[in-house]
């Protein structure tokens, strides 16, 4: 796929690091969010990790003055109107995401590809909001997204192969690695993750080690680079919480039941990093 408009719904850690490897690779990028002080910080964001990039030598100073240039910030939805690809990078809620895609649909071009990058909600159900499903798929980038390679393409029920291929050709582009997964609630990375981390909790829940213990056994017994707790607290309490609920509706089975624990962070506010206390003080 030749360099394209791409549009890019969210402001948040996920947006920012989608929009920073588009415009790295020479596509003109809008993020779009609701608040100028939220893309206020996403513009500060991204320029500090092109800074640290260029600082190490990976990135040229005109290199990072030139992809930071190609990035619009906007609040207005109808800036993303002429994008061949949106992707959409907001909250992890079902209602919020089927609101944005039957706008987007309206909007856009008909041979616009619409992405999410959901952590775990139905691809199937965001492409039944628009007229395009064919055109619909998950482009699920891993955080921090400007270093993680892997990008998990997932297709819906009606996503076409020409956009599935069209897809992978970008993200390969991108220097990422595309792997194929069907819409599955979770699809792969999350499947097997959650469970580690909610089980990690639960040790935590019933006394049986601190979280630095288990962290540690996950780093040193496994190999693990990171505890599931610190990974928790990396991802946000309220994401893994959400996610978690998705897989226990979704499929049903209780082994993905969430932690009581959990939930009552996630209640208290205690989010991880985000927040400054999660299984950590930050």
């Amino acid at each position: 796929m030749s360099k394209i408009e791409v549009a890019v719904l969210g402001g948040g850690t996920m947006g920012n690091g989608i929009a920073q490897v588009f415009a790295q690779h020479g596509h003109d990028v809008v993020l779009r969010d609701l608040s100028a002080d939220i893309l206020d910080r996403a513009r500060a964001n991204i320029t500090k990790s092109l800074g640290k990039l260029a600082e190490k030598g990976k990135l040229t100073a005109e290199e990072r003055d030139a992809s930071l240039g190609r990035i619009r910030f906007d609040t207005d939805l109808a800036a993303c109107a002429r994008a061949g690809l949106v992707v959409e990078a907001v909250v992890e809620n079902l209602e919020i995401k089927l609101g944005i895609f039957r706008d987007l649909d309206g909007l856009t071009p008909p041979d616009t590809i619409l992405a999410s990058n959901t952590s775990s909600i139905s691809i199937t159900k965001l492409a039944a909001a628009t007229k395009r499903p064919d055109k619909v798929i998950g482009m699920h980038f891993m955080n921090p997204v400007p270093l993680m390679t892997l990008v998990e393409v997932i297709r819906g029920q009606a996503t076409s192969d020409a956009t599935t291929q069209a897809v992978f050709e970008l993200s390969k582009a991108l220097g990422k690695t595309p792997v194929e997964v069907n819409d599955y609630p979770g699809f792969v990375s999350n499947r097997v993750l959650m469970p580690m981390i909610n089980e990690a909790i639960y040790c935590v829940y019933e006394g049986v080690a601190t979280p630095e213990s288990i962290d540690q056994v996950m780093k040193l017994g496994m190999n693990h680079p990171m505890g599931p707790l610190t990974l928790a607290d990396f991802i946000g309490l309220d994401v893994c919480l959400a996610i978690l609920n998705v897989l226990h509706d979704g499929l049903g089975d209780p082994k993905y039941r969430p932690c009581p624990l959990l939930k009552r962070m996630v209640d208290a506010g205690w989010l991880g990093r985000k927040s400054g206390r999660g299984f950590y003080t930050y």
